[in-house]
C-alpha cells in the first residue's frame, strides 16, 4: 500500500515511522524548504513515549530529553505548593514509560533522523487533492504531483488537507493569549529551580515552566493571559514588558523568569469543537489537523503520536481495496479518546484560571487530597497503551 503523509511535524514523522514499521510504502511531503522548529518546549507523557520507545528511539530520547521529577502546582502570589505529583522513576513504575520535557527542535531532529533517506520531500506545499476510485492524487505548489492509496493530513492546525476534504472551519477565539520564552539555564541558575514541570495558577492567568534540552540547557516558560490579540501564530513577536505587566503582583520567581528573556513570542488561542468526521474516501487526518485542542492538558503532540500508532495498526493488514474500512476503524478507535482530550483541555481552561474565592479554595483542597500517586486523575491518559488496546480489540 502506498501512503502519502502531508506535513513533517511531530505527528507526520511519527506516522512515517509507524507506517514504515508496518511494512507500508510511505512518503512525507513538507511545505518548508528545511525542517526547523520554534524555540519552545513540549511535554511528552508516557502514553506517547512508550510508542516512540518501540520505534527504537529510547536511547536518543533519554539523551535529549529531560525527565522532570514532579509536576508541581503553586499558588500565584505566595508560591505556596498546592500539589506535587511525582514523576521520573515513580511515573515509570506506575505507567511503564517515561515522562519527558523536550525542546521541540530536539524532538523533531530525533524523529527525522530515524526516517530513511528518500522518504521525506521538502519544499512541497500541498495545494490540492483529487480523489479517484482507486487512488488519491496530490498536487503541489511547484507543479509536482504524486499518487497514493491513502493520503494522511498531518499538516497542523491550519490544515490544507482538512480544508480540501471538509471545507473551511470556524474556530472560536478562546479569549486567551500565550507568551513564551526560552532562557539559557545558566542565566536563571540563581533561582535554584528544580527539575520539575512547575505550574502557577492565578486569577485569569497561569504560568508553566520547565527545563528542556540535553543536560537541561534551557528553561522554557509559557505565560497564559486574557487578551483580545487574535493572531494564531507561533512566531509572532510579543513584548516582554507586556508579559511582565500581565503578571504584576505575581511571585518574584515568575517575574524573574519572564524578565530573563530578551525576546518573547505570543499567540492567540482558538478553540474548536470535535470534527464530525476525520475521513473522506481515501483521505484521513491526524494530530492538530484532526483534533486541534487548547494546550491545557499538554496532549496536542502526544495525541498525534497515538494517532500515528493506531493508523499504522489499522492499515498494516488492509489490502488497497479495504482502505475505507481500515480508515473507518482508525477513526472509530481514536476519535472518542482525542475528543475527550479536547473537552478536558477546554475544562482546564476554566479550572486553571479561577479567581480567588470559594471555588478556588475548593479546587485547591481537591488537589491536595489527590496528591498520593503520579497524576492519579490522569491514569486513564498516561497509563493507556493504544497499541495494546488495538491488539486486544
Amino acid at each position: 500500500m502506498r501512503i502519502i503523509v502531508i506535513g513533517a511535524g511531530i505527528g507526520g514523522l511519527a506516522a512515517a515511522l509507524t507506517l514504515r514499521r508496518a511494512g507500508l510504502d510511505v512518503h512525507v511531503f513538507e511545505q518548508a524548504a528545511e525542517l526547523r522548529e520554534v524555540g519552545a518546549g513540549i511535554q511528552i507523557s508516557p502514553n506517547a513515549s512508550r510508542i516512540l520507545n518501540r520505534l527504537g528511539l529510547e536511547d536518543p530520547m533519554r539523551r535529549m530529553g529531560v525527565r522532570p521529577h514532579a509536576i508541581v502546582i503553586r499558588r500565584w502570589d505566595d508560591g505556596r505548593e498546592l500539589s506535587r505529583q511525582p514523576l521520573a522513576d515513580a511515573c515509570e513504575r506506575n505507567f511503564g514509560a517515561p515522562y519527558y520535557n523536550f525542546h521541540r527542535a530536539d524532538l523533531l531532529d530525533l524523529l527525522s533522523a530515524a526516517v530513511p533517506n528518500g522518504v521525506l520531500h521538502l519544499d512541497h506545499r500541498c495545494v490540492g487533492l483529487a480523489q479517484h476510485a482507486d487512488r488519491v492524487e496530490v498536487q503541489f505548489h511547484n507543479g509536482a504531483t504524486a499518487d497514493a492509496d491513502v493520503v494522511v493530513g498531518a499538516d497542523g492546525i491550519h490544515s490544507t488537507v482538512r480544508k480540501a476534504v471538509m471545507g473551511p472551519e470556524s474556530p472560536r477565539f478562546s479569549g486567551h493569549v500565550a507568551y513564551r520564552g526560552l532562557v539559557p539555564a545558566d542565566r536563571v541558575a540563581h533561582l535554584g529551580l528544580e527539575v520539575a514541570a512547575s505550574v502557577w495558577w492565578g486569577p485569569e492567568h497561569h504560568f508553566v515552566h520547565y527545563y528542556v534540552g540535553a543536560g537541561a540547557r534551557y528553561h522554557n516558560w509559557v505565560a497564559l493571559t486574557p487578551g483580545e490579540w487574535r493572531v494564531e501564530s507561533w512566531t509572532a513577536r510579543g513584548e516582554v514588558a507586556d508579559a511582565l505587566k500581565e503578571f504584576a503582583g505575581w511571585h518574584p520567581q515568575v517575574r524573574a523568569l519572564i524578565g530573563a528573556v530578551e525576546t518573547t513570542n505570543r499567540w492567540a488561542l482558538y478553540d474548536r469543537d470535535p470534527l464530525p468526521r476525520w475521513t473522506v474516501g481515501r483521505v484521513t487526518l491526524i494530530g492538530d489537523a484532526a483534533h486541534p485542542m487548547l494546550p491545557y492538558m499538554a496532549q496536542g503532540a502526544v495525541q498525534s503520536i497515538e494517532d500515528a500508532a493506531v493508523l499504522a495498526k489499522c492499515l498494516e493488514r488492509a489490502a488497497a481495496h479495504e482502505v475505507g474500512a481500515a480508515l473507518s476503524r482508525y477513526e472509530q478507535t481514536r476519535k472518542p479518546r482525542a475528543s475527550r482530550c479536547q473537552e478536558g483541555s477546554r475544562h482546564n481552561a476554566v479550572m486553571f484560571h479561577l479567581a480567588d474565592g470559594e471555588e478556588q479554595r475548593k479546587r485547591d483542597a481537591n488537589l491536595a487530597s489527590s496528591a498520593t500517586a503520579p497524576l492519579p486523575q490522569n491514569a486513564w491518559l498516561y497509563g493507556h497503551d493504544v497499541e495494546a488496546e488495538f491488539e486486544r480489540a
